[in-house]
């Protein structure tokens, strides 16, 4: 069977997600399943220039591919039946796991997972949101700090059956400013490991180099710049930070 011509193969629509807040649908590129956003179809943000949600989401791919631990699903930018506009390969995930949740305050396991906070739910209820305590999550963290992610919610980790945990939705990424927004709180100021701190380096070394060349086609001279200030800082610090600034830490919603 020839390869797949992901770039300019047919991309034929099979739906729409219409829980996301941009134009996000379901298609097929010869028999490839993927998820297809297209510029046009990106709402305006007040904090965030018009019309490179996309470029920042092949961005977040590219500074992932350089970490070497594939959080990002492969995504890249092509023409579509709606215009130019980001394309990523389709996950399917494991129904029977959930790498973020929110549970009963009484009912946290004693291990194997972080609390991150606790609330209330729409019954008055309260609840703790928790995440795994695993190696994936740990590098999605470290991950988040690096590309400035403004919006980690717990559906934008997919997990995957064996383990593996991807993330997804990285539009809102790469800003000057710090907009740290994440569910993946749970290991505050611990110290991050020799892999983790590997990974930064190769993020490092790479920005000086293709990567850096790759990413200066999708991000401003001051974004590559904060960029990289923001790996030699968490590099220097070596743990992970706390919540910064006047925005809230966590997203809205939770998922």
């Amino acid at each position: 069977m020839p390869a797949v011509d992901l770039v300019a193969g047919h991309l034929e629509l099979t739906g729409r997600i219409t829980t996301a807040s941009n134009a996000t649908f379901l298609g097929e590129i010869d028999g490839v399943a993927v998820v297809y956003k297209p510029i046009a179809g990106e709402s305006p943000l007040w904090d965030f220039p018009d019309g490179n949600l996309a470029g920042r989401e092949a961005a977040a791919y590219l500074v992932s591919e350089s970490f070497g631990w594939n959080i990002v699903p492969r995504t890249w930018l092509r023409d579509g039946p709606m215009g130019h506009g980001m394309v990523q390969l389709w996950q399917d995930v494991d129904p029977e796991q959930d790498a973020v949740d929110l549970v009963p305050a009484d009912s946290v396991p004693e291990s194997g997972w972080r609390q991150v906070l606790e609330g209330r739910d729409e019954n008055d209820r309260v609840v703790a949101l928790i995440h795994e305590d695993s190696a994936a999550l740990r590098r999605m963290a470290v991950f988040d700090v690096i590309v400035n992610n403004a919006d980690r919610k717990g559906d934008h980790i997919l997990a995957m059956p064996g383990g593996h945990r991807h993330g997804v939705d990285h539009g809102l990424t790469f800003h000057t400013e710090h907009k740290l927004r994440t569910v993946l709180w749970g290991w505050l100021d611990d110290d991050l490991t020799a892999d983790e701190l590997a990974g930064i380096d190769r993020v490092s070394e790479q920005l000086a180099g293709e990567l850096g060349d790759a990413l200066a086609g999708l991000l401003t001279p001051a974004e590559l710049a904060a960029l990289a200030m923001r790996c030699d800082r968490l590099r220097t610090d070596a743990r992970f930070p706390a919540p910064a600034g006047e925005m809230p830490a966590v997203p809205w919603p939770l998922f």
